[in-house]
């Protein structure tokens, strides 16, 4: 059971709307400054879930987020998209002509690098959340100072927006992971998605010869992303999304790669978000 859920960032942030949207109820929300706070509060047993973003639909991969989950031995259990909207907002009574600096994190300031080229005379300033500088805005009740945060943020933290859907490219989806210290309880006939991860010998056709396994099992390949072996130069595991019309299918595939003597770990299995 899940009650209570540590999130990167506060209240009115990205990771906020996951949980508010994800659960059927409200969670309890602890607030946790980075991903390595949110997974220390999950291991510490501060919370029943995490949730970490895991890739962008513009910036790609948030590859340390990979490694978190994988160093730790956590599971993903489910996952859940977002529509992310970038929206500039301040204390009341201000416009944008008032405004001389807009703080936000680097993501959301790159995406939205374009919108503030009309406006020579606010300076971009690179923080730790978005929706954490909405609520200092009120807090400190700062004039001349604007943040890039969500609609949420905005009602939270009671902050006029003056721009909305600033985002140069306005479709701009983030992948989000529910993630716990244990695996996942979902029945196996409701599993049709599973995130992994493996190794290849390093030699020729080693990585074809697993995918092609894979295809034959009848999965699906949705993502994969390499990533350094710290302690082995020039090698690399890969990180895999993968789609099934049954679990047997990706069972019998799990088996015939291990059997191949091929080093592989199940991070997640869930239910797929987009189908």
């Amino acid at each position: 059971m899940i009650n209570t859920v540590a999130i990167q960032g506060v209240k009115g942030s990205f990771h906020h709307i996951v949980s508010q949207q994800f659960f059927e109820k409200p969670r309890e929300i602890i607030e946790c400054l980075t991903f390595d706070d949110v997974v220390a509060a999950l291991l510490e047993g501060q919370c029943d879930a995490a949730i970490m973003a895991l890739e962008n639909s513009i910036a790609g991969s948030i590859i340390p987020n990979y490694a978190l989950i994988d160093n730790h031995g956590l599971h993903i259990v489910g996952e859940h998209y977002v529509d992310v909207q970038h929206n500039l907002m301040v204390l009341p009574g201000q416009h944008i002509e008032d405004i001389t600096e807009v703080y936000s994190h680097p993501m959301a300031l790159l995406q939205c690098k374009e919108f503030f080229k009309k406006y020579q005379h606010i300076k971009l300033v690179e923080d730790k959340d978005t929706a954490e500088v909405a609520q200092r805005i009120q807090a400190q009740q700062l004039k001349g100072v604007g943040a890039i945060a969500s609609v949420m943020a905005s009602e939270i933290f009671e902050l006029d927006i003056l721009a909305r859907s600033i985002q140069t490219i306005k479709s701009n989806e983030t992948r989000f992971a529910i993630v716990k210290r244990k695996n996942s309880e979902i029945p196996e006939n409701e599993i049709n998605k599973a995130s992994i991860k493996f190794e290849a010998d390093h030699k020729r056709g080693s990585l074809a010869t697993i995918l092609n396994v894979m295809s034959d099992c009848k999965l699906n390949l949705t993502k994969i992303q390499s990533l350094p072996i710290i302690d082995t130069p020039w090698k690399y595991a890969f990180f895999v999304d993968v789609t099934f019309a049954t679990y047997a299918d990706f069972k019998k595939a799990q088996s015939i790669i291990e059997i191949m003597g091929q080093r592989f770990k199940v991070l997640g299995e869930y239910k797929n978000a987009k189908l």
